[in-house]
């Protein structure tokens, strides 16, 4: 395989909140970011990882305030615990910095600089949301409410996670103090912005043409924000807030997510001032040398800021603009929402106590194919891909073979094979370019047909047997095991990416360490075999089962220890009296009027779309044993019948049958809806109902 000319690659991941720990949702882009970095670096370019903790804002001031500490205090605290869990997962920076640092401050200092002379800042009042009782001006994510665009309820300040708007907290719908769960008030205060309308065409071409981003992600821009004029991006807030204040404006400070970002600068000047490199050959445009390609891993929520904002900032400033941005879809759990009550919201160090980081990395790149599409970690699959995959063909092929070459070690000259490692060999190419492209799914199903093949000519050899046959058999049985023996090891190439560990345990038993990806396209020979260490063992139910049970146990211990922080609490709700305005309540009923309706508890176990109506799904419910209703349901566009299976559901039990067009319905599912509503809203029953108990 020719080697490509040497690149010079900056990659950098989204920086985690020093607010809270690290979980499995943060693990896909930084399990993804390594694996890409570790691919580079085997394949012997010069790459860096870069990365930082996001230090400031008004939640890191909130809760240090809570906790009777200082910010400083708290974020060392949580930089310790994210450096810890991120080492339990192989996760390997060149750098780990904080936005928080004088680099950081400096630079801040400078692209600001960079933007008044281009006369980009603009100063106004703004009319911001305030909670009394917290005592502060709320950032975007202590505010919650309705989506002023799509009217989705229950949205952050900043932007809307089901349109994907953005906009001021004040232009929320009913909106809600998270801190306090109070309606904040609107005061007005002074906020400096930057007007990146001015890059408007800058913008446009440079996210249609310069292959940084993604098509689909370059058609969203233009679709929801490049059609139009580009909004003013407000960079400051005002006291009290914890970050750096602005030199030229006292009493106001630099927005977290305006120098978030540039945390990528600082954590590259710290690695370059280590290692007496020039921050302008990674970050400046042109010069001597061989140019940085720069990469971002982001999650799909933050592109707004990173193909926008961001590039509009380095475009004003004289920066490198990114090669890449490089965005993934969020994280499920057995196909919902990770929920802490079904104890699917795990940390990782959680994790780190019960199961093998490495696992949950193979894992993870047999799902990561390089798109924005969402990531489903189901655990019953995940046990049996693993086992099936990493201990039934990968390490087995080691620990069925390794035995009979400890005494001898391999075959002098490598053994005929059939065409199997030189077969393998070839894969490499298209396995290094899945790799490249980001799809380490399509990388990792070629690496297993490779297993798959190796593991076939084991068994059409079977050494079992030959090492049965005495000293005439010897020979064969050795040069067998080395052809195993070798196949393993170029398998533990192309997936020390993924699994750097197995990666070393591969390299202690034959042939040393694995540093480069040349080393899968040439079999060894004539080399001592170390004994054989177990590789990794088989996943078992118990072990997943504590997790969950562990997890569930987490979430219950934050909900009743005492002195839990305001971030952790549930506020109440202001709610809106529109509704009930609206369609205001009915005449009393006397209780032998209300004694008439059975409603009852029901599980949905068919669900199935009527062609024919525009507003009707046509519903199978159980009311407990042989006992099963038709209903038809007006829920149609806002329920997707697969979803609906499975669901505990109150139902009108004894509401005479009706006729209808579509077939007979024998009863009527309670929903919500009304004014303000933006759709129309299933009743469930509290957890432990079971179908056919009656309501009271």
């Amino acid at each position: 395989m020719p080697s490509s000319p040497r690149r010079r690659i900056l990659v950098t991941s989204a920086l985690p909140y020093a607010n809270g720990h690290i979980h499995l949702g943060h693990l896909v882009e930084y399990i993804q970011t390594d694996v890409f970095v570790r691919f580079q670096k085997l394949r012997g370019h010069e790459c860096v990882y870069v990365c930082a903790d996001d230090t400031h804002g008004t939640a890191i001031m909130i809760r240090a305030r809570a906790e009777g500490r200082s910010e400083r205090e708290l974020i060392a605290e949580m930089r310790s615990a994210h450096l810890a869990d991120f080492a339990g997962f192989q996760v390997a920076f060149d750098h780990y910095g904080s936005t928080d640092n004088p680099a950081n401050r400096r630079l801040c200092g400078e692209v600001w600089q960079a933007l008044s002379s281009k006369g980009l800042v603009i100063t106004r009042d703004v009319h911001q949301l305030y909670d009394a009782t917290a005592g502060t001006f709320l950032a975007d994510r202590f505010v919650k409410g309705t989506c002023p665009r799509c009217r989705a309820a229950d949205q952050y300040g900043d932007t809307c996670e089901q349109c994907g708007a953005t906009y001021a907290p004040a232009d929320l719908v009913d909106p809600v103090s998270t801190l306090s769960g109070t309606r904040p008030e609107v005061r007005s205060a002074e906020h400096l912005f930057v007007t990146i309308e001015a890059l408007h065409g800058f913008l446009a071409e440079w996210t249609r043409s310069s292959g940084a981003v993604d098509p689909r992600i370059a058609n969203y821009l233009a679709g929801h924000f490049l059609g139009e004029p580009l909004r003013d991006w407000d960079v400051s807030r005002p006291a009290p807030y914890f970050g750096f204040e602005i030199p030229d404006a006292p009493g106001h400070y630099w927005y977290v997510w305006f120098d978030a970002p540039i945390g990528y600068l600082a954590a590259t000047a710290e690695w370059c001032e280590g290692r007496g490199q020039a921050f302008a050959s990674w970050w400046g445009r042109g010069g001597a040398g061989t140019p940085a390609e720069i990469h971002h891993f982001i999650g799909k929520d933050i592109v707004y800021f990173h193909t926008l904002f961001w590039p509009a900032m380095l475009e004003a400033a004289g920066l490198a603009l990114p090669t890449k941005v490089r965005v993934h879809g969020f994280l499920t759990v057995n196909g919902q929402k990770m929920s802490k009550s079904r104890g699917t919201f795990v940390l990782a160090r959680t994790w780190l106590d019960h199961l093998d980081p490495s696992a949950l990395r193979y894992y993870y790149a047999t799902k990561i194919s390089g798109g924005i599409d969402d990531l489903d970690l189901n655990l019953d699959e995940f046990m049996a891909k693993v086992n099936a995959d990493l201990v039934g063909k990968v390490v087995n092929l080691a620990s069925r073979t390794a035995r009979w070459l400890e005494a001898t070690g391999l075959s002098a000259s490598y053994p005929a094979d059939g065409g199997l490692f030189a077969q393998a060999a070839a894969d490499g190419t298209e396995i290094a370019a899945a790799y490249e492209d980001g799809d380490f799914a399509r990388a990792m199903r070629a690496i297993m047909l490779a297993a798959d093949r190796a593991n076939a000519y084991v068994d059409a050899e079977q050494p079992w047997k030959l090492a049965k046959q005495g000293p005439e058999a010897a020979g064969r049985l050795r040069d067998v095991a080395t052809v195993a023996l070798n196949l393993f090891r170029q398998i533990a190439v192309y997936l020390a990416p993924v699994l750097p560990g197995l990666g070393d345990m591969a390299g202690d038993l034959v042939g040393g360490p694995i540093r480069s990806w040349d080393e899968s396209q040439t079999p060894l020979a004539g080399l001592p075999v170390a004994p054989f260490k177990p590789l990794m063992k088989r996943i078992e139910r118990e072990q997943i089962d504590a997790v969950i049970a562990a997890s569930q146990a987490a979430a219950a211990d934050q909900k009743t220890t005492s002195g839990e922080s305001p971030m952790e609490t549930t506020p109440t709700t202001a709610d809106s009296g529109e509704p009930l305005a609206a369609e205001p309540l009915a005449a009393t009923c006397s209780i032998d009027d209300f004694a008439k309706i059975d409603l009852r508890v029901a599980r949905i176990v068919a669900a199935e779309e009527v062609p024919e109506a525009k507003k009707l799904l046509k519903l199978t419910v159980s009311l407990g044993g042989d006992t099963t209703r038709t209903v038809f349901a007006g829920i149609k566009g806002f329920h997707e019948p697969a979803a609906l299976v499975g669901r505990l559901v109150v139902v009108v039990a004894n509401l005479a049958p009706r006729q209808m067009k579509f077939g007979l319905s024998e009863g009527m599912v309670v929903a919500a809806s009304g004014a303000g509503a933006t759709g129309v809203y299933l009743l469930s029953p509290d957890s432990g109902a079971l179908p056919g108990m009656r309501l009271h």
